[in-house]
Order: C-alpha cells, then structure tokens, then sequence
C-alpha cells in the first residue's frame, strides 16, 4: 500500500510538479526583465541572503560559477550579527534576499541595515508571501528594488519549507541562467518530479533511522543541507541528522556513522564526479554493513533521479527524497507534522522576536 499523510506539508510537496509548470511562462517572462535590469545596472557581484533553508538556496547556487558574475551566499543571520565584516557593500553588488514568510526578524533586519548603512544598494526580493516586508518595502535610496513574488501556493502552511524552497531555488535559477527555454525546463523537472515521489511513496512507510546522514558534491552539498534540516525539524529533534559532502565526509566528519544510521548519497549528474560519490557509499556499505545506505541519482541508483543534467537545477529534484523521509518519520513518531514542535514550542514557523540592535557604521 502506497503511503500519503493527511496534513498541509504533505500536500505542499506532493504538489510542486503542478507549481513549476503553472508558473513556468510568468517566470520567463520576469526573470527576462529582471536579466536586463541587472545588465543596466552594472552589477558585478550578487549576495544570496536568507536564513535556514532560504541561505541554503545560496549556497546551492554559489556551488558553480557565473559566467558573468561573481556570486557569493551570505546568511542574513551572519550579517546581522556581524554588520562590520561586510560593510562597506560595493554599487556594483546586488542582494537578493529570499523569504518564505519575508517577514523574519533577520530579513527586516537586513533591510535596516541596508537603508541606513548602503541605502545605494541595488536589492532583489524573492517572496513567496505578497504582505510581507520583502514585497512591499522599498529603499530608503537610490538603490532600485524589484521584487519576485512566487505564487501564493509557495507560501507553505506547514511548519518546513517545501514548495517554497525548490520555487525559490528555480526563479533564483531562472534570473541568473540566460537562455534558458524555462517551459521546457520545468515541465521536465516537473515529470521527473512525479516519478520520484510516486516511487518513494509506492512501498509504504519507511522504518525511521536513529540517525539520517545526507551527502553530496558540489551544489549537492547544499541540498545536502537543506536534507538534513529537513528530517531535523520534522522529527522534532527526534532523528539526528549530519550533512556533508562525499568526498569531505571522510576527514572527520565520519565519526558519527553509526549501525544504525541511514546513509542517503547523492551522486552527482556529472560522470566524474559521480565517481567520487559512488566510491563513497561503497565504502561506507562496506565499513557499516548493519547501517542502510542509499544512492540517488542516474540509472542504476537505489533510487533514480535525472534531470536536466544540472546539479543546481536537478537539486529540487533530489531534496524530493528528504520531504517525503521526513513527513514519513514524523508521522511514525506521533508528531503533528504540520507543528512538530505542538506542546514545546521551541521552535516556530517563522523567527520573530529577535532582538535588534542599531549598527552605526561610523561608530564601527
């Protein structure tokens, strides 16, 4: 019997084919105009800001190099924090700022920051929540804003990010990646979408591990991330969780294998990095012959995930297999899966109440 739960989050990634290809043609049609907008700027260099899963987009995205720009991820929660290592900002650099909610305490923060410390910064917002302060707040300056308001089935009701992180990471592709024929594109992410989630869900509920442990390469790493938190959040702290990339899992970070962990190994949709990643499960199936360790990726993977051949792009497609886990393992352990942390609230859907201190520049 195949498996489906009866909450929010499980219908918010069950229905992301149907988003990608609905929003195909209206993001073609933006990111164009935000193309242009960015070469009449002069832009050199562009910042990812965002925090948890909105920051891991960028560092899927500055896993590999532009062309034309120099792209650089940079966590929201380390620049307010940490104002004074990356102020001054150069005319020539955007900030994109990404938000679910767009309304966290580290977002606004950033904003205050920008409008009184860089008011001439050119900004671009990626929201998926048409109120919030990423789509409504202009510059305090000269600095332009555009924002790109994903549609409203983005703006996840459950407590992890789903359709809104893949949808974010796919428009932020979409403005930087020139030529690209995105109704093409995301009707084939789209397909292969459906395939995965329909053959993770055919056999039922998988067992839960007492630990799960994510690896991949390159912008992989990033998903990786975003895998791990996943299965972190949803479980309510409950399953531990480890992130890494294959080929630096070995210096150190393989301390915490254990028996009866859950090995889930990306393998790149490059053939010689592919190699790397295959060597790596190999050789933690032989170490652990009690832990479980699973492949994804080309033919001939536990569990088949190709693309478009893009491992930035294909990532919405490979974090597939972390949302479904997840649902899955909260769901075994009696969780409210659309509020793991009901009874506790130690965590919340969206950061707030965060504490924010003025930064002056020239008193720095």
């Amino acid at each position: 019997m195949s498996y489906s739960a009866d909450c929010a989050t499980w219908r918010e990634i069950q229905m992301q084919p149907a988003v990608w290809r609905e929003w195909a043609d209206q993001l073609q049609t933006r990111s164009r105009q935000i193309q242009d907008w960015i070469a009449a700027r002069g832009i050199r260099e562009v910042w990812f800001c965002g925090a948890g899963s909105s920051a891991y987009i960028g560092d899927v995205i500055c896993a590999r190099p532009h062309p034309h720009l120099t792209l650089r991820g940079v966590a929201t929660t380390d620049i307010v924090a940490c104002p004074q290592d990356y102020f001054p900002i150069p005319d020539d650099v955007l900030v994109v700022q990404f938000g679910r909610s767009g309304n966290s305490s580290e977002t606004v923060g950033l904003l205050d920051l920008l409008d009184r410390s860089a008011p001439h910064v050119a900004r671009l917002h990626i929201t998926c929540n048409s109120e919030s302060a990423l789509a409504t707040r202009q510059s305090a300056g000269s600095g332009e804003t555009q924002v790109l308001l994903l549609p409203d089935d983005t703006h996840d009701a459950g407590f992890a990010m789903t359709a809104s992180f893949t949808t974010m990471l796919l428009s932020a592709l979409a403005v930087l990646d020139h030529g690209v024929d995105l109704p093409s594109r995301l009707e084939l992410l789209a397909d292969r979408a459906e395939g995965i989630l329909a053959g993770l869900t055919a056999n039922g509920m998988i067992q839960r591990p007492e630990r799960a442990i994510f690896l991949g390469s390159g912008p992989l790493k990033g998903i990786a991330r975003e895998s791990a938190l996943k299965v972190l959040e949803l479980t309510s702290g409950q399953t531990l969780t480890q992130w890494d990339s294959t080929l630096g899992y070995r210096h150190g970070p393989k301390a915490a294998a254990a028996p009866a962990a859950r090995f889930a190994v990306m393998v790149h949709p490059d053939a010689h990095t592919a190699r790397y990643d295959l060597d790596v499960a190999r050789e933690i199936a032989q170490q652990y012959p009690e832990a479980e360790v699973v492949t994804f990726g080309a033919r001939g993977c536990d569990v088949t995930v190709e693309g478009c051949g893009d491992a930035a792009w294909d990532g919405v497609l490979f974090v597939l297999v972390a949302h479904v886990w997840s649902v899955m393992w909260s769901d075994a352990l009696g969780l409210q899966i659309d509020n793991p942390f009901a009874g506790h609230g130690t965590l919340s859907r969206v950061v707030s109440g965060v504490t924010l201190y003025p930064w002056d520049a020239a008193q720095a």
